[in-house]
Order: structure tokens, then C-alpha cells, then sequence
């Protein structure tokens, strides 16, 4: 059972489509296990539903429709991951990436958002993650094992959100590896001298 769940604005611009789509894909991981934020975007796609029809009809040129139609057939990319499934299942996942003792890594490539920033992370019993502080915010969701660090204690099935303000070095405390998920909406510091010689590595 999750017991860090993303915050209800993330979930609010989730439901609204305003989320980016790395985040995006880690709040629909979490929610293809968590039915209590399942049931929160539910209601933020409902109070939405409702606003659009209390709206007040707009005049639009008669062939607005058609003309709609013919540019999303010319733009429209690859259809994200569809909501409440396990959008991971759906991914070709690339080989992991040894990048220290312990410590494994590969990026995820999304056809429909080539720009999104999107990472897993697998690191041992008893290790670390990289030392690191964040320009914008980090979306986690923990997938099997579980972490501390200055703020609490996550386990499998929890979101956490940090934003800038956080700088921190998550330890491994569970007896099997520590696999999360993670999306960024700005970009990773890695701190110290080695993570400043992973910074480029990663591209994150």
C-alpha cells in the first residue's frame, strides 16, 4: 500500500492533460496500482467534464471542425500510454547500464515525447543513490525495494515529488535492490566529485 502519493495539484494537471509526458508516465505508473488516486483524478476529470459544460457556447467558422480534423492527422504523434494501465508494460526497456558499484541506470525513449527525461534507476542492498539537488522537480515512483533519506522512508508503490529545494542522497535499506522510476521537468545537479562525473553521462 502506497504511503507517499503525488500531490492532488500533480494529480489536477494530470487529469487535465497539462502534465508533461515524463511525469505524466510516472504519476500513470503510480496510478496503475494506487485506486485511491485512481479515484482522485476521477473526480478532477469529472469537476473538469462539468466546467467545460457550464461553459458558454463560442461562434467558430463553419469549417473549424474539418479543418481541426486535417491538422491533428498531420501532427499528431504516437498516442501516449493509455491512463490506469501499467504504462511501463508497454515500453521497450534498453539493457541496464552499470555506472558505479551497485548502481545501474537506463534512459527511456518515449516515441510520442522524444524530449522527455525519463529514467530508472537500480541500485543495491545497502547502497546509494547519487548525491543531487534539482533545477525544477523530480518525480519518483518507487517499483521494488525501498529508500531513505533526510525527509522519510519509501517503499515500493510510493510517488514522491522534489523540487528545488531538496537536496538529498537516498540509501538503500531494503534487502533486495532498489528499482524507481523517475521524470524530471527540469534537469538533475549531481553533487560532488563523482556526480560531476556522471553528470554528463547521464544527460540528466
Amino acid at each position: 500500500m502506497s504511503l507517499h502519493h503525488p500531490y492532488d495539484d500533480t494529480l489536477a494537471r494530470y487529469a487535465a492533460g497539462r502534465l508533461g509526458a515524463g511525469p505524466s508516465l510516472v504519476i500513470a505508473t503510480h496510478l496503475a496500482g494506487c485506486a485511491e488516486c485512481r479515484a482522485r483524478v476521477g473526480l478532477f476529470e469529472a469537476a473538469g467534464g462539468a466546467l467545460l459544460e457550464e461553459a458558454p457556447a463560442a461562434a467558430v467558422r463553419p469549417d473549424l471542425f474539418a479543418a481541426a480534423l486535417r491538422r491533428i492527422e498531420e501532427i499528431a504523434p504516437p498516442a501516449p500510454p493509455p491512463r490506469h494501465a501499467s504504462p511501463l508494460d508497454a515500453l521497450a526497456l534498453p539493457p541496464w547500464r552499470r555506472i558505479g558499484s551497485g548502481l545501474q541506470w537506463r534512459r527511456l525513449r518515449l516515441d510520442y515525447a522524444p524530449d522527455a527525461n525519463v529514467i530508472m534507476l537500480k541500485v543495491a542492498p545497502g547502497g546509494k543513490m547519487p548525491h543531487h539537488t534539482h533545477r525544477g522537480t523530480e518525480y519518483t515512483q518507487i517499483l521494488q525495494g525501498a529508500f531513505h533519506d533526510e525527509f522519510g522512508r519509501y517503499v515500493a508503490g510510493d510517488c514522491i515529488e522534489a523540487d528545488d529545494e531538496v537536496e538529498h542522497q537516498p540509501l538503500i535499506d531494503s534487502d533486495v535492490d532498489c528499482i524507481c522510476l523517475a521524470a524530471f521537468d527540469g534537469r538533475l545537479r549531481l553533487q560532488g566529485f563523482f556526480g560531476r562525473l556522471l553528470q554528463p553521462l547521464l544527460g540528466i
